[in-house]
């Protein structure tokens, strides 16, 4: 049977709730707060360098975490959303620059060559560490021991001390560094080399020419050799 009238239409679907703009910038406000975790945005990373800078001004023990809050313009509540204490804090600076520095050993234990050429891989690494790092291998100078956090970091640094020190023993054995010096004084020497870098050397030097310069005076001396009468 043939359908006769107008063909009905589907019922139009309900329209969604008109959202203001107001409603939207509100949600939008709110997720980006979620995200952002403080009231200037700072994650751990960005919390953890200004307080390394604060660290080196005054002290580790100087600091409060009253003085971190005035420095990142953020509650100390806002600090504790992100760690637990001041001493995690120095932990996370410490391993930083230990870590880096344990990577550079790691790579030269797997090194072939002579213990020289090893020695010289050595120092240009932590030259490039310190450099990239100062700030971090500062404060790790510059701890004493007074925490179980500092002493920990402390045995860490006496095991890059002590295979720096194989190293120059290795040499000495093989004839290649000189006899009449105690390997292990001579290692706290290019060591105390090395770690002076703290003192002076900025973004600007640059780390391969402050590693050859450093290179050479360890290896060879500050004065031109004695040229042969005639």
């Amino acid at each position: 049977m043939r359908e006769t009238g107008s063909r009905a239409e589907p019922p139009a679907s309900p329209k969604p709730p008109r959202t203001s703009d107001r409603s939207v910038k509100k949600s939008t406000a709110a997720a980006s707060a979620h995200t952002r975790r403080g009231r200037p945005g700072y994650d751990l990373a960005e919390i953890l360098g200004i307080s390394v800078d604060v660290f080196n001004e005054k002290g580790f023990d100087g600091t409060s975490m009253e003085d971190l809050s005035k420095r990142l313009g953020i509650t100390k509540s806002a600090i504790y959303h992100h760690i637990d204490s001041k001493d995690e804090l120095l932990g996370l600076a410490l391993d930083r620059a230990l870590d880096n520095l344990e990577a550079v050993v790691a790579e030269n234990r797997t090194l072939a060559g002579s213990p020289v050429d090893r020695l010289e891989h050595l120092l240009r690494g932590g030259v490039a560490v310190l450099v990239r790092e100062r700030k971090f291998v500062t404060l790790l100078l510059r701890v004493r021991g007074n925490t179980p956090v500092e002493r920990a970091a402390m045995k860490r640094r006496r095991e890059l001390d002590d295979y720096l020190s194989a190293l120059v023993t290795e040499a000495s054995e093989q004839g290649l560094a000189r006899p009449d010096l105690d390997p292990h004084v001579s290692a706290r020497l290019v060591f105390g080399l090395v770690n002076s870098l703290t003192d002076w050397v900025r973004p600007r030097h640059s780390a391969e020419k402050v590693a050859d310069d450093l290179v050479q005076l360890a290896f060879h001396g500050l004065l031109v050799p004695t040229r042969r009468r005639r």
